[in-house]
């Protein structure tokens, strides 16, 4: 069955942009395997590399983002079990102990560093999750009267604030 060009622009923008597989895209479009495979090498041919526009795509603003999030994950994973490492560690001279915590400081402070550059919305996401923490602790501390009030707000608030920059 033979295919417009509508099918074949939109199998490629499920495979890139959906970052669906070759075969959910060929699924959602209900079109052969084969078919979608052979559209890929034949544009690749013409200079269209579907694995590197997904991969750009992957690295546009909002790419970027989740790969920083995912890179942020990752290094304070293996950060904490180093640290945890170290700690229990008797055999392992003080020196040495710190040495490895002031390398792991450096690294720490250049992957933020990278994280904030790649996802500035991060840091802001990060400032907006402290202060509803705040205000929450504030109102029951000082308002506790309002309180059944504020989680009434606060928690549809803290879904509406992920959606803008988590």
């Amino acid at each position: 069955m033979a295919h417009g060009q509508e099918v074949k622009t939109a199998v490629r923008g499920s495979y890139i942009y959906e970052r669906l597989s070759l075969e959910a895209a060929a699924d959602k479009h209900d079109v052969a395997l084969g078919t979608v495979r052979r559209w890929k090498g034949l544009a690749a041919a013409m200079g269209d590399d579907w694995d590197k526009a997904r991969g750009a795509a992957a690295l546009s603003t909002s790419g970027a983002g989740m790969i920083a999030q995912m890179v942020l994950a990752d290094f304070l994973t293996l950060h904490q079990a180093t640290m945890d490492q170290l700690r229990d560690e008797r055999d392992v001279p003080a020196l040495d102990k710190a040495e490895a915590i002031s390398r792991l400081s450096d690294a720490f402070h250049k992957t933020m560093a990278a994280v904030a550059k790649a996802a500035p919305e991060l840091g802001r996401y990060a400032v907006a999750t402290e202060l509803l923490q705040l205000l929450a602790v504030f109102v029951r501390d000082r308002f506790p009267q309002h309180g059944a009030a504020m989680a009434e707000v606060l928690e549809p608030f803290a879904g509406f604030v992920a959606e803008k920059y988590g």
